[in-house]
């Protein structure tokens, strides 16, 4: 596989992250790497798309959904890499560097994400780190990790599906099976750890362990949703 890769598009999923866009556009700016910038807003009512607008990033108005959204901004980008960057995640300095060289480093490697840390200092969130490196010894990750893929190959396995849950992971599934991915561990990604507040780790577990077992089982993404989101979908 060849190994000239030289642009970089980030596509952006978001959904009223006012509080957290900009300083993702900022440390996105900061970096020494020429980057196309694209946020797919699911309807934001917050001014995010006006704090996009401003920093003179793409944005893109779409239906609400990240999957829908990941896919309606891959299809705009032009990039050779495409990097699908959570707004609640850090990006650290020299993230977009490191992605280029890790990719000439491995001509062969299709894609692949970044070691994976969780802000706030909770035995849970120790915890979280140590599991999310297990799992990805065996070729498991997810969207909030940063998945990064050459656009041939992104155009060989197939874009990432809009289905309203389990978007990452259906995707990695395929971009595991074509070949050998990279997990970029210095430096690592931070993540936001909001979508634990409020709920026993046990709950969150088991609720894990259960939608992926509905998912090998079959289970629509549709209806998946509903089980995961409840009230919220």
């Amino acid at each position: 596989m060849a190994d000239t890769v030289t642009t970089l598009s980030v596509i952006i999923p978001t959904l009223n992250e006012a509080g957290r866009i900009e300083e993702v556009l900022s440390a996105l700016s900061a970096e020494v790497i020429t980057t196309e910038i694209i946020v797919a807003d699911g309807g934001s009512t917050d001014g995010t798309a006006a704090i996009v607008r401003e920093a003179e990033a793409i944005l893109i108005e779409c239906e609400r959904g990240r999957g829908n959204q990941l896919h309606q901004g891959a299809a705009a980008a032009t990039g050779d890499i495409l990097f699908f960057l959570h707004a609640d995640t850090k990006l650290p300095k020299g993230a977009l560097t490191a992605i280029l060289e890790e990719l000439r480093a491995y001509p062969d490697a299709g894609g692949g994400n970044f070691r994976l840390l969780f802000d706030g200092d909770t035995k849970f969130s120790r915890w979280l780190i140590g599991f999310y490196k297990w799992i990805r010894s065996r070729g498991f990750y997810y969207g909030d990790s940063g998945i990064f893929v050459r656009r041939k190959v992104y155009e060989k396995i197939g874009p990432i599906k809009a289905i309203p849950l389990m978007e990452d992971f259906e995707f990695t599934r395929r971009l595991e099976h074509f070949g050998p991915t990279i997990c970029i561990e210095e430096p690592p990604l931070v993540t936001s750890s909001r979508k634990f507040q409020g709920r026993h780790p046990i709950a969150i577990v088991w609720g894990w362990l259960f939608i992926h077992a509905l998912w090998y089982l079959g289970v629509k993404p549709k209806t998946l949703a509903r089980f995961y989101y409840g009230k919220r979908a």
